[in-house]
């Protein structure tokens, strides 16, 4: 049985919010909170390896921007607890193509921050697929690669058309005690290359 769910919230960067957000353990500390839940700055520190004033510090430009907020909630005494504000950013090039050089700078630390997380995920899988059970070994999990020879306008629609099965599979979450049922991270990359 299947449950419908509203697509997550998505934050479109602008120049303002990606000075905000383009910085390494800001970038990581957000991720932490999506995809894990509230926290606090002591424990992001000891998930991330970094010390609680460095993750304090970036959280609090992180909600200064509008990223993370305090989800009091969760707190006990003077405990700050954290949580993410929305579930995706949405960055298109475009915004950023009559910027000046340093939010292009900043646009690149992004981008090169988010093929660094695409790494260490893929990384974290390999290095545990084995205590996983067997079903995720075998046809549940996925690592290929193609290479086709498209036009830009083909390109777009081929992502436009990953993006709406994606959104699909989004709708069909099964209940919160369907067997096996695990989160999945989805990575997709489009780019040209240059061939002989």
């Amino acid at each position: 049985m299947t449950e419908e769910h509203d697509a997550p919230k998505h934050r479109r960067l602008d120049a303002r919010s990606l000075r905000g957000l383009a910085h390494p353990l800001r970038m990581q500390l957000l991720d932490a909170l999506r995809h894990n839940g509230p926290a606090t700055a002591s424990h992001l520190a000891a998930r991330l390896g970094e010390s609680s004033g460095a993750t304090s510090y970036h959280l609090r430009q992180l909600a200064a921007h509008g990223f993370v907020e305090d989800a009091p909630e969760h707190g006990k005494g003077r405990e700050r607890w954290w949580r993410a504000v929305d579930q995706g950013i949405a960055f298109d090039s475009d915004e950023f193509e009559e910027a000046g050089p340093e939010v292009r700078g900043l646009a690149e630390v992004f981008l090169q921050e988010v093929a660094s997380t695409h790494a260490r995920d893929l990384a974290a899988w390999l290095n545990t697929r084995a205590d996983w059970p067997e079903p995720w070994n075998r046809s549940s999990s996925d690592m290929s690669d193609a290479t086709l020879r498209l036009t830009p306008d083909l390109a777009a629609e081929l992502i436009a058309k990953m993006h709406a099965l994606i959104d699909d599979y989004r709708n069909r979450v099964p209940d919160q005690g369907a067997p096996g049922a695990e989160h999945v991270r989805i990575h997709t990359h489009l780019f040209p290359i240059e061939t002989d």
